[in-house]
């Protein structure tokens, strides 16, 4: 049978990365193309505990539906710690829990985008967001990144070049895939463009606590005085990415509509999972477990970047992540980026194709992106020698 899909489905392609996973699920090969934990960096015993006195003490709350907003002592634990820690929350804003980061993407795209819509987007960004904004058939504008993140004033001339831009879509720290930091003066100017045009910002901040250097800068939606950011953090990269555990902050008029898209996607997020991470903020130092993470990071994202120095031809470039789990790699002008990555599988090493981040399907990438939390140390130290060797063959 010849089954007809949906338009806005058809044209999705398969996520690069979970293609290039599948690849490497040969032990023998050395996966820089992930974008897990470190397995170090689990609270496993935690987790244990905290479960088992759950379905010891109340298995039917664990088990049972629950509310689509989520479990409000989890909901009133993230009110404050938002409001603590990252300066955000007004008095229109609510938190809404969801199933990952992920899906506060897609229920935002879902409320927001019509057939045709713009989205503006940092180029190169997140396959699972850009592939999302697809789905409801938008427009994707990619706006160029720089050292500090994305380019102003490109920034300004895409938003008048596009009237319907329903939002501008952005990961300010430790961008997934360039590992690039946004300047707080670039994200003053980023909420002032969408304020002065009438856009709306959609803030991912997956990697916000995985700080290992330089100074915390404010967040965008901390400067929320008019009701325009929609913010979306995570569990999954500081407790665990199998809990699916995320949240939305924003004004409440957005989260009454992200609600009932939710309720057409999953009913509510898996309460038991709701439970464990609301536990483990209440009686676990959360501020200790995520030094412990930095530390782990810090040593593996230094650990990476010497070998590279050490090992690669001078010509290939890297950024420098001040946290997060990524850096991205530039080949020569003029290489042949695809070539390098299959290379690398044939000395079985894993890396991701840049090309998979673009916001333009058929836009060219000299650009690489590498992981440096789920490979083991001994892993990052002979992956970056055997690619070391090719970039001094190939280039």
């Amino acid at each position: 049978m010849q089954y007809r899909f949906s338009k806005k489905i058809d044209s999705l392609q398969p996520s690069a990365i979970r293609e290039i996973l599948k690849a490497t699920a040969d032990p023998a090969v050395i996966s820089f193309a992930a974008g897990n934990p470190a397995p170090e960096a689990f609270p496993v015993e935690a987790v244990q505990k905290i479960t088992g006195e759950i379905l010891e003490e109340n298995p039917i709350l664990a088990l049972q539906y629950s509310v689509t907003e989520g479990y409000q002592p989890l909901r009133d634990q993230l009110t404050q710690m938002v409001k603590e820690r990252y300066g955000i929350g007004r008095e229109f804003d609510q938190v809404l829990i969801v199933s990952g980061a992920q899906q506060g993407i897609c229920l935002s795209a879902h409320c927001l985008l019509d057939g045709g819509d713009k989205v503006i987007s940092e180029n190169p960004s997140f396959i699972g967001s850009l592939n999302a904004f697809r789905s409801f058939r938008s427009q994707l504008v990619g706006v160029e990144m720089g050292p500090d993140g994305i380019d102003i004033d490109a920034l300004e001339q895409a938003l008048k070049d596009n009237p319907n831009t329903k939002f501008i879509y952005t990961i300010p720290n430790f961008q997934n895939p360039t590992g690039i930091t946004m300047s707080l003066e670039k994200r003053k100017e980023v909420y002032r463009l969408a304020l002065q045009y009438g856009a709306l910002i959609l803030e991912d901040n997956p990697y916000g606590e995985l700080r290992f250097a330089g100074e915390d800068v404010p967040t965008i939606k901390s400067m929320d005085t008019e009701g325009i950011v929609i913010y979306c953090g995570s569990f999954s990269k500081v407790l665990s990415p199998g809990l699916r555990v995320g949240y939305v902050v924003a004004p409440k008029e957005i989260i009454a509509k992200l609600t009932v898209a939710k309720q057409s996607a999953d009913v509510h997020t898996t309460i038991l999972s709701q439970l464990i991470c609301s536990r483990f903020l209440k009686e676990y130092d959360f501020n200790a477990h995520i030094a412990g993470l930095r530390d782990i990071y810090r040593k593996k994202s230094a650990l990476m970047i010497r070998e590279m120095d050490q090992n690669f031809n001078p010509a290939v470039t890297h950024t420098t992540p001040e946290g997060g789990l990524f850096l991205w790699c530039t080949l020569p002008k003029g290489s042949d980026m695809l070539a390098f990555c299959k290379a690398a599988v044939d000395q079985q090493v894993a890396v991701v194709p840049g090309s998979a981040f673009l916001t333009d399907d058929h836009g060219v990438s000299e650009s690489v992106r590498l992981n440096f939390s789920t490979p083991t140390d001994e892993q990052i130290v002979e992956g970056i020698h055997r690619l070391g060797a090719l970039t001094k063959k190939m280039f």
